[in-house]
């Protein structure tokens, strides 16, 4: 006898979907899913880092995005030791850069074709996977970060072609993109493309084109930054007045009020919020079931949006 059909409501293992559900590479996942970098802060404590994601999968979390330049592959190791496959999670990673220990800053860019497949292949290694359900290439078209130069400027049709190719293969199920401009998207889409990253939140909102194009194709907006810059000195959305009234009168933190936007914005954005704390994770799935009326909504969108395009390097 068939297993009975399993409600999009809820996770493999039962827990309501945090967020609710939504699509990813054509696969039903919870609209909360846990950003893994910050992983590598628990290097010292790998049990504990087990610990979380063990969480993340009790929470209803099922969409954990990773990359192998976080931690040097630790935090990849951690997510192969941590998730079986019965949890159903959908893993996404992302290639364009790799650490650089010994630069100005830990990461530099990897955009030549060679190096995309390398961190495809390294990823697979670590993850222990065969197949990777998703992965993000990280373009520097746009948004905060590294910029390209010499030999790392390279063109898009060159990268989808090996990213075409790793599809082909087997190696990854879907590509996304990252960091990447209303043209570079539109040029991609032919090649498929079942997700976009770029930095986006209530105060940086310069990608409501590109957001309003992903939700027409069918095609996951996954922001990072979503509580605003990660850079001293830039606005965070916690800081903003109206974010801070409707968390007083909602009786919620301002950063769920900010992760709350996001999802009552458009239907097609999932959320990857990271942290090395299980209260905060906690914290973070809650916000999946804060409810903004009209009058909050209102007052949210009426917020500027105010990003700056920071180079760093």
């Amino acid at each position: 006898m068939a297993a009975p059909a399993r409600s999009p409501q809820v996770t493999s293992s039962g827990a309501p979907r945090a967020g609710g559900s939504g699509q990813l590479a054509g696969r039903t996942v919870s609209r909360i899913g846990f950003g893994a970098m910050q992983l590598e802060r628990l290097r010292g404590d790998r049990k504990a880092a087990i610990a979380l994601l063990r969480r993340c999968v009790e929470l209803g979390i099922d969409h954990v995005d990773t990359a192998q330049f976080y931690g040097h592959g630790f935090v990849n190791e951690v997510i192969h030791e941590a998730i079986r496959p019965e949890d159903d999670v959908v893993v996404v990673s992302k290639v364009g850069a790799e650490p650089d220990p010994d630069g100005p800053l830990p990461l530099r860019l990897a955009q030549r074709p060679e190096q995309l497949r390398a961190a495809v292949e390294s990823n697979l290694t670590t993850l222990g996977m065969e197949r990777i359900p998703l992965v993000n290439l990280r373009r520097t078209d746009t948004g905060p970060g590294l910029r390209a130069e010499g030999d790392q400027v390279v063109a898009l049709d060159d990268q989808l072609a090996v990213m075409t190719e790793l599809r082909d293969e087997g190696k990854i199920g879907a590509i996304g993109l990252s960091s990447v401009s209303l043209d570079v998207l539109r040029a991609a889409l032919p090649a498929g493309i079942a997700c976009v990253q770029n930095a986006y939140s209530l105060l940086s909102r310069d990608d409501e084109d590109i957001l309003g194009l992903c939700r027409a194709e069918g095609i996951a907006w996954v922001p990072y930054f979503p509580l605003g810059s990660a850079f001293d000195g830039l606005p965070k959305v916690t800081d903003e007045p109206a974010v801070i009234n409707a968390a007083r009168d909602l009786n919620v933190t301002p950063a769920q009020v900010a992760l709350a936007w996001l999802l009552h914005h458009a239907p097609n954005v999932l959320l990857i919020p990271g942290t090395a704390d299980p209260a905060h994770l906690e914290a973070n799935v809650r916000a999946g079931a804060v409810a903004l009326d009209a009058a909050t909504l209102s007052a949210l969108d009426a917020v500027p949006s105010r990003s700056g395009d920071i180079a760093l390097g």
